[in-house]
């Protein structure tokens, strides 16, 4: 390929510009991937040991020469300097296009929902920072010292006794030590933790927590809360299963399960066959939570339950990959309209 053909074909292209559209396409034309001039420098591999310096540094003359151009031939055409948006001309005898319709992430959809139920049940928004005192997010939640997910293999530390807050449970300690029973809350939010991540995990993600505190509150009466406020998300026919399980903050504890909404309870893929999926985890607030915020355990019970807002949201629209809520991708965002609250 001769430098000369190169660089006369070079001149006479850029010359003949008229628009900066013409423009961008003599730039693809010698400096795009399979551009002239691309082509030129992948041939040098062929020459011989001799030749290839003199043809490299014609390479980069002509590489060189082609920028000079288009700077130079830019200016003619329009002045435009490299930093402004060339607008096409707008033709007013076109018809209108429909514009884009914005809508509320299925994320942000799915928490809309269970404000909307928590809130028509009696409980009341608390909020607090993610990024938690190791006090807050731990020790007033009765983990003992040796406990896993202290451990920095399970959390995010910003120092010694600073975290990205690996629960929203934190925000009721906060709240109890700012108010007196009763109180009945749900605490929103993102929270964080070191997994690694893969379809049905992910190291940020958003829960909601609810807390109930008063006099005499009893296992029935997290019982009811739960059953009432899983069949306003997932429908009145919804069948539950309550299981025993611990949690440092509750005593006892539970598992909540419902019906899979795959095989409606019949056993599939999805619930491993059993005809259930574990759906959220619950019990009796622990004495040892309540002394901490200055409670009297033998007058004061409650209830807390958390839940994973973007696991509701999975099982709402059988969504299989919980990497998609992040992965900005219309295809994937355009399926969710707009939920009623």
């Amino acid at each position: 390929m001769d430098p000369r053909l190169i660089e006369s074909s070079i001149r006479d292209d850029i010359a003949a510009c008229a628009t900066p559209d013409d423009l961008e396409a003599a730039r693809v034309k010698y400096l795009g991937r399979k551009g002239a001039l691309t082509a030129f420098l992948r041939s040098i591999g062929d020459a011989g040991a001799e030749e290839r310096p003199r043809l490299g540094a014609e390479a980069n003359r002509l590489k060189a020469l082609v920028e000079e151009l288009l700077d130079a031939r830019r200016a003619e055409i329009g002045g435009l300097d490299d930093n402004e948006l060339y607008v096409a001309p707008v033709d007013g005898t076109l018809p209108a296009s429909g514009g884009a319709v914005g809508r509320r992430h299925v994320i942000s959809q799915t928490l809309r929902r269970i404000k909307s139920i928590l809130e028509g049940m009696g409980y009341r928004l608390a909020r607090g920072p993610e990024v938690e005192l190791e006090y807050y997010n731990f020790q007033a939640l009765n983990f003992p010292e040796e406990h896993p997910s202290r451990d920095l293999q399970d959390t995010f530390y910003v120092s010694k006794d600073i975290l990205l807050r690996t629960h929203t449970s934190p925000i009721q300690v906060r709240f109890m030590e700012e108010h007196k029973p009763p109180l009945k809350i749900y605490a929103p939010g993102r929270v964080y933790r070191n997994e690694a991540i893969d379809p049905s995990h992910a190291a940020e993600f958003h829960q909601v927590e609810g807390l109930y505190i008063d006099t005499d509150v009893s296992m029935a009466d997290l019982r009811g809360d739960l059953q009432f406020f899983l069949r306003g998300l997932f429908g009145p026919d919804t069948d539950l299963r309550f299981k025993p399980h611990f949690f440092p903050f509750t005593e006892p504890s539970i598992d909540v399960d419902m019906t899979c909404f795959g095989c409606n309870g019949s056993g599939c893929g999805i619930c491993g066959q059993t005809g259930w999926i574990e759906i959220l985890g619950a019990g009796m607030v622990h004495p040892n939570v309540l002394r901490a915020v200055g409670y009297d355990p033998d007058r004061y019970s409650g209830f807390a339950f958390g839940i994973g807002v973007d696991r509701i949201a999975m099982i709402r629209h059988g969504i299989t990959d919980i990497r998609m809520f992040l992965a900005n991708e219309l295809r994937f965002l355009e399926q969710f309209p707009e939920m009623e609250s």
